[in-house]
C-alpha cells in the first residue's frame, strides 16, 4: 500500500500539547512517511521550524496567515525569508486572504499577501494560499501578480468547480481533506469530480476539519484515509490509485525529489 504524504498539518498547534510526541511517532508505523507543518504566525512558523528540525518525516512551510498580518513589519518579513532558506523549508505559506473573519481590513491582508508572493518568487519557492470567502480578489490578485509563475497549492479548497477552472488554469495544485466526507459537502464533491487527479494533493490541515466519522474531533493524518476512501469512490478508481497519484503529485509541487 502506497504511503500518505500530509501536504498541510498544524502540530504545533496547542491542541496536541498533550500528547504530541507519541502522535508523531507513530505516524511512520501507519504509513503517513512525510508531513509538511505550515506556518500560520510568527509563534507557529517558529514552533514548525523545531519540529522539522527534530522529526525527520517533517517539513515545514513558513508564511503568515491573512488573519495573521496585523502589525506585521518588513524586519518580520525579513526573518521569515531567512527562515525559508533552510534545508527543509519546502514552501511560502500560508498566506492569502480571509473574509469570513473580515480582520484586519482588506487592504492589509492583500499588502502581505503580495509581499510574501514576492519573497516567495524571489527564493523560487511555491506559495501555500489560504483563501476563505474572498474567491474573486485571490483569484484577481494572483492574476495581477502573475502567481502561476510561482506555483503552489490551494489548500483546504472549498469554492465551486468553475473557481478552481481558474487556479487550474494557473498551474496551482489543489488541496483536499476532511471536508470531502461531509454530507453537506456537495459544492466540494462536485469540484473534486472535476479536478484532474494529477492536480490533487490530500491534507487534513490537523487539528481542523476532521471528516466523517470523526467530524468535530482533533483530526490528525490518521484520518487521512478516510478521505481517500471517499475521494476514489467520487473519481470512480481504486483507493491505492488515489494513494499513488497523490503521492506523486505532493512531491511535484513541494519540488521533492521521489
Amino acid at each position: 500500500m502506497t504511503e500518505i504524504f500530509d501536504t498541510h498539518a498544524h502540530y504545533d498547534d496547542e491542541a496536541f500539547d498533550g500528547d504530541r510526541e507519541e502522535l508523531l511517532e507513530s505516524l511512520p508505523r501507519n504509513g503517513i512517511t512525510k508531513v509538511v507543518n505550515v506556518g500560520a504566525s510568527l509563534a507557529s512558523c517558529r514552533r514548525t521550524i523545531e519540529l522539522m528540525e527534530r522529526y525527520g518525516f517533517i517539513y515545514g512551510a513558513v508564511g503568515i496567515h491573512p488573519n495573521e498580518t496585523a502589525g506585521l513589519t518588513e524586519e518580520d518579513l525579513a526573518w521569515l525569508e531567512q527562515q525559508c532558506l533552510l534545508d527543509k523549508c519546502v514552501a511560502v505559506g500560508e498566506i492569502g486572504l480571509d473574509y469570513y473573519w473580515d480582520e484586519p481590513e482588506r487592504d492589509v491582508q492583500k499588502v502581505w499577501f503580495v509581499r510574501q508572493l514576492d519573497m516567495a518568487r524571489k527564493l523560487e519557492l511555491p506559495v501555500i494560499i489560504h483563501s476563505r470567502d474572498a474567491a474573486r480578489d485571490t483569484a484577481d490578485l494572483m492574476t495581477a501578480e502573475k502567481a502561476g509563475e510561482i506555483g503552489g497549492v490551494i489548500h483546504c479548497y472549498s469554492y465551486t468547480k468553475e473557481t478552481a477552472r481558474t487556479f487550474l488554469d494557473m498551474g496551482f495544485f489543489i488541496g483536499i481533506g476532511g471536508v470531502l466526507t461531509f454530507n453537506n459537502a456537495r459544492k466540494l464533491k462536485e469540484a473534486v469530480e472535476y479536478i484532474p487527479m494529477d492536480r490533487i494533493v490530500l491534507e487534513t490541515d490537523c487539528p481542523y476539519l476532521a471528516p466523517a466519522p470523526n467530524r468535530g474531533k482533533r483530526n490528525s493524518s490518521l484520518n487521512i484515509p478516510f478521505v481517500v476512501t471517499a475521494m476514489a469512490q467520487i473519481k470512480g478508481i481504486s483507493e491505492e490509485e488515489v494513494r499513488i497519484t497523490a503521492w506523486e503529485n505532493a512531491h511535484r509541487l513541494y519540488r521533492m525529489v521521489l
